[in-house]
């Protein structure tokens, strides 16, 4: 197929009455999970998913991304009026953000925001049409031992899914490969890890799980949190941002975007990597970098274009090797295996109409929010005045319903109401549940496709090594699993030189 009649197809796929109204949904929840602080993309997307069973893997695919790229809109309103980033890749803009409006220009910086993440949205899914297909027709080629060994590096990213300790992330790992474990073997139909419950012989469900680590336990960290969102009493006029203005902000856009996009490909931070490293280049490429942090629009700008790039380079390796780089492309690689359209080489050649829709309704999604963002301002605010003991009881009821729905399961809501608890333990000591995610959707994954490998072998581990793909896979891995250790070492070294002195 080629490119013009991809889009084409993409275009009827996405344009369907139904992919339209999803779209609009997934986007407008997105951006008020966006605005609403504590939340986040990964909690909406956990929430929200069961809603997604009864409908076409199409429909629900759109709605989740919609999700994910309209909370990146989001997060820039509240950053900029009450100083509080609606998710972490928003962090940077609070910083000339906030003072743009206390001095009065909320509106161009709200506006700047929007235009910048726009333009970027639509840069970034240009590099995504025009890459993932060719990665994807070099993966075709990939048997069992090549699926292996990129499960490994897959598993070794995980280390830098987590903020904190490499040793913790790794316990992490572990667990989600012992929870991938419970279940029937997957050649012999043998229970494994079920303890004679017949409800654990189809293994633990991935749903209750991800709602209960990433839906109740934000909620009950939330609660411990005290203090009133002081929202700045501004008016928000003059939106679209002067001929000045884009002058500033021109260049920093275009850098944020291109840079956005190729640091979202890579695994751990993304958007939020991507945020901070944009505003660092800007405050250098800056002819008065003393004018960022207090009110510098080029650090709305530049942050803004370079965090929604970045969902879109996420996309990559997620849809073409079925690798996600952080943990919400790890939600969407379970709902797309949950929706049978297992993401990987085979994706864009079994399923086109799912690949091209995505993009075609990520176009549309990037008009939609424009949209949004710019008249629906007072909305937003609005929304900011919510109190947490109305919303979170909502959240949790939520949580309730949607788990029970998947198999009409009191099970469900226990195990649900289980990793609720572990997970609010969990961020207490500092434990990241996306390890745990990644290694529990993974770990199935690997397990099957090294048994096949080694079967074809006559359980020779030679195999790994002799096919090119495989070895490649391997050795990038080992690079992964050592740099931060190489890193640790250099620290040591260092601290032991300071003593000497």
């Amino acid at each position: 197929m080629d490119f013009l009649n991809a889009i084409q197809l993409g275009i009827a796929s996405a344009f369907q009455v139904q992919n339209i109204l999803y779209c609009f949904i997934g986007v407008f929840i997105g951006t008020m999970i966006g605005v609403l602080p504590g939340i986040g993309p990964s909690g909406a997307i956990a929430i929200l998913m069961p809603t997604t069973f009864n409908i076409s893997p199409v429909s629900a695919i759109i709605m989740l991304t919609g999700i994910y790229y309209g909370a990146m809109y989001g997060g820039s309103t509240t950053s900029i009026l009450v100083n509080i980033p609606g998710e972490a890749a928003s962090v940077v803009t609070c910083i000339d953000g906030y003072q743009m409006a206390r001095q009065g220009r909320a509106g161009p910086a709200l506006g700047i925001s929007a235009f910048g993440s726009f333009i970027a949205g639509i840069v970034g899914i240009i590099f995504l049409a025009i890459l993932a297909p060719s990665l994807a027709n070099l993966a075709v080629n990939f048997g069992p031992p090549d699926y292996s060994s990129l499960m490994i590096l897959g598993m070794t990213l995980l280390i830098y899914l987590g903020s904190g300790s490499v040793i913790k992330s790794l316990i992490m790992a572990a667990f989600g490969i012992i929870l991938g474990c419970v279940g029937q073997d997957q050649i012999f139909g043998i229970p494994r890890l079920a303890y004679g419950l017949e409800i654990l012989w189809d293994g633990v469900g991935l749903v209750p799980v991800i709602m209960g680590l990433f839906g109740i336990s934000e909620v009950l960290i939330n609660l411990e949190k005290k203090g009133k969102r002081q929202i700045l009493e501004t008016k928000i006029k003059e939106l679209l941002p002067t001929r000045d203005d884009w002058k500033k902000s021109a260049k920093p856009i275009a850098r944020g975007s291109l840079l956005g996009f190729f640091l979202g490909i890579l695994p751990g931070g993304g958007a939020v990597v991507a945020s901070f490293a944009s505003y660092a280049l800007e405050k250098k490429f800056s002819r008065y970098p003393e004018r960022f942090g207090k009110g510098a629009i080029e650090g709305v700008a530049g942050p803004e274009s370079a965090n929604n790039s970045a969902t879109m380079g996420a996309m990559v390796p997620l849809l073409t090797l079925g690798i996600p780089s952080n943990v919400v492309m790890a939600m969407l690689l379970a709902a797309l295996m949950i929706h049978g359209t297992p993401p990987g080489p085979l994706l864009i050649s079994n399923h086109p109409e799912l690949f091209w829709g995505i993009i075609v309704s990520m176009l549309l999604g990037n008009l939609m929010l424009l949209v949004l963002n710019l008249p629906l301002i007072g909305m937003w605010v609005q929304i900011l005045k919510v109190p947490y003991k109305i919303l979170f009881p909502l959240i949790i009821l939520f949580c309730l319903i949607g788990a029970y729905s998947i198999r009409s399961s009191a099970v469900d809501i226990v195990i649900m109401l289980i990793f609720g608890s572990l997970g609010y333990i969990m961020k207490k000591y500092e434990y990241e549940p996306a390890p745990l995610i990644l290694a529990f959707v993974l770990g199935p994954m690997l397990e099957g496709n090294l048994r096949q490998a080694l079967i074809l072998s006559h359980g020779s581990f030679s195999i790994f090594v002799q096919r090119p793909i495989s070895l490649i896979c391997l050795l990038v891995a080992c690079i992964f699993l050592f740099m931060p250790l190489i890193s640790t070492f250099r620290t040591l070294k260092t601290r032991i030189r300071e003593e000497e002195v």
